[in-house]
């Protein structure tokens, strides 16, 4: 069996070469795999390290872009029966990533799987307890939701093909796809042994950007997901203080207490900002969007949103309990 891992990059070039020597040396007898990688434009190296490691480089320009439609033209590109998703800032953390995050693919227990997702030693601290928390120790096969990430992932080519990724959302297409092929009867699977590291290297105005762009994608999928002024209020400051619990624990909370508080700040503010947000995107706030490079920037995509909106979160994260219970039972 083929496998094909798609890697999307726009400047990745530095862990790319990690990632690429990590997928190079996975051991997954009686399977063979290529690797395509759908580039949008990178200005530094990672097209020269794409090709020193003999990769299938596919172009796609700016304005063309979006998280899914990168994706949907991998996947047309790629040959193989399973098709992998993996961010060119994730490094495998051993051998064996492809064939556990494959296996329940490959043995038809899931349509769609994910791995766990792990920060390194330059990850925010807020960050690392964010993927503690939505990427356990513990696999769940299938599990319960429709909670998925293609920053590690892979899906059955035919499930890809059934349901094509949503080319017009600004994040989230995984998840808007899983709830696609759940509610038809197709099964999602977490698979805890298949864990990267997933290394970002990003200022606070770009954290928030995420988050604002992730919160704009969950209005299609979760429409009834509302959040308030207090509600935003009470997210920081509840998160900032267990976040002070945790890194106090850690004997790490002088060096990180300011961290938590702007990190947090900009998950929920970016997260509210997006779930008060509700309009087409120009070309110029996609842009912004998918390539943010200064605080100037984001102050321009601020100024052409629509005057009644409420301004700046993460999207899940910000989800009230109950509805984050159902999205994601089993693995929260």
């Amino acid at each position: 069996m083929l496998i094909s891992i798609v890697i999307r990059t726009y400047n990745e070039a530095r862990y790319l070469d990690q990632l690429l020597t990590a997928i190079a040396s996975q051991e997954i007898p009686g399977h063979t795999s290529e690797v395509i990688v759908v580039d949008s434009g990178s200005t530094d190296n990672t097209l020269e390290i794409a090709s020193s490691h003999h990769c299938r480089i596919i172009h796609i320009v700016k304005e063309q872009f979006s998280f899914g439609r990168s994706l949907n033209v991998g996947c047309a590109a790629a040959k193989g029966e399973i098709l992998v998703f993996i961010s060119g800032h994730c490094i495998p953390v051993h051998k064996y990533w492809l064939k556990m995050l494959c296996t329940p693919l490959i043995e038809n227990m899931a349509s769609y799987t994910y791995g766990r997702q792990l920060g390194g030693k330059e990850s925010y601290f807020s960050e690392k307890r964010i993927f503690a928390k939505y990427y356990p120790e513990y696999s769940s096969i299938p599990q319960k939701g429709f909670f998925c990430n293609n920053a590690n992932a892979a899906i059955q080519r035919t499930a890809w093909e059934h349901l094509l990724f949503d080319e017009e959302l600004t994040g989230l297409e995984d998840m808007e796809l899983a709830s696609r092929l759940t509610s038809n009867g197709g099964e999602i699977a977490y698979v805890a042994e298949a864990a990267v590291f997933h290394l970002h290297n990003e200022d606070w105005p770009t954290v928030q950007l995420r988050f604002e762009r992730e919160a704009l994608a969950l209005q299609k999928i979760m429409p009834h997901v509302h959040i308030r002024r207090r509600d935003l209020i009470r997210y920081i400051l509840c998160s900032i203080w267990q976040d002070w619990c945790h890194a106090w624990h850690e004997n790490v909370l002088q060096k990180t207490m300011l961290e938590i508080v702007k990190y947090r700040v900009c998950q929920y503010w970016g997260s509210f900002k997006g779930n008060r947000l509700s309009r087409k995107l120009s070309r110029q706030d996609k842009e912004v969007y998918f390539y943010p490079s200064t605080s100037p920037a984001l102050a321009g995509l601020s100024a052409n949103a629509p005057a009644n909106h409420d301004d700046a979160g993460g999207w899940l994260s910000a989800v009230p309990t109950k509805n984050k219970l159902n999205v994601k039972q089993e693995i929260t």
